[in-house]
């Protein structure tokens, strides 16, 4: 087939799901090494720009651990982490706050724009999106989400805008700003707006039944198996959260959540307009 004709070939496959998902929300959570390298990075942007060229709903939840943890080595402050999650004291917020809302946030608005997408940077502080209080002590200054407002990213969608959203929260506790982990904003987020999809862009395929084999993919999971692959060990350590928050997210009505390989290429787009699909999805009869 020539490249044309396979051109033509991929264009009427995607264009039911492109019906499909138009005037449809879609959240994605942005992170890894998707958002390390320069090449990745421009994939993603270029498939969200699409996402929102062809009608649909786009929102972007990114963390930024890398830049963080960069920063932080400049000024001579050690990260500690307390259970896999960073330890934030007051310094250690501060530069949360600037990095992700600041540079990270920026860059990625930037970026978007660029390329000819519309994008507008918003932070969790902005129209009270994200409200938390104190997760735990030990933790330090990270937050668990009390309530979400989506009313600022439902008037940046209304006025044709890509929402580029970083995940610090205000404190209802006390008068602080929170790290939040970002793929559980992502999710309640998700939840918030009544989205279709959510999809968390990672560093692996998706769930794997043994995690030393990327050919052992699990493509599709009934959220009410999840238990079960706990207790067998297949669902274990850094994906149990994560995969706790696509089974929240499902629970409390988002129509499905993707686990995918932001190492890929396009894998957004694979993933929303291919007959195949490439990740883990999550699902509830």
């Amino acid at each position: 087939m020539s490249t044309h004709a396979q051109q033509a070939q991929t264009l009427v496959e995607a264009l039911p799901y492109i019906q499909k998902y138009t005037g449809k929300t879609v959240v994605v959570k942005y992170g890894g090494n998707a958002m390390i390298s320069e090449e990745l990075r421009r994939a993603v942007m270029s498939d969200i720009i699409l996402l929102s060229l062809v009608g649909i709903r786009v929102v972007v939840v990114h963390g930024g651990g890398p830049e963080i943890s960069d920063m932080l080595k400049k000024i001579g402050h050690t990260s500690h982490f307390v259970d896999g999650l960073r330890y934030t004291d007051e310094v250690t917020m501060d530069i949360v706050q600037s990095v992700l809302c600041g540079k990270v946030n920026k860059n990625l608005v930037a970026q978007l724009n660029r390329l000819g997408g519309s994008a507008v940077g918003l932070c969790g502080m902005d129209g009270q999106m994200f409200q938390a209080e104190c997760l735990n002590e030990k933790y330090g200054l990270v937050g668990e989400i009390t309530h979400v407002n989506p009313e600022p990213v439902e008037t940046a969608l209304l006025h044709g805008y890509i929402p580029v959203v970083s995940t610090v929260a205000q404190g209802v506790d006390v008068d602080t700003a929170y790290n939040i982990n970002a793929d559980t904003a992502a999710a309640q987020l998700a939840t918030a707006l009544g989205a279709e999809k959510l999809i968390l862009l990672t560093d692996i395929r998706g769930l794997l039944r043994d995690k030393d084999d990327e050919d052992t993919l699990i493509p599709q999971v009934n959220v009410s198996e999840v238990p079960y692959l706990k207790m067998q060990g297949i669902i274990k350590g850094g994906m149990i959260p994560k995969i706790d928050c696509c089974v929240e997210a499902v629970r409390s009505g988002v129509n499905r959540a993707h686990i995918i390989d932001g190492r890929l290429e396009h894998s957004i787009i694979l993933e929303l307009f291919s007959d195949e699909g490439i990740g883990t999805m999550f699902y509830q009869l």
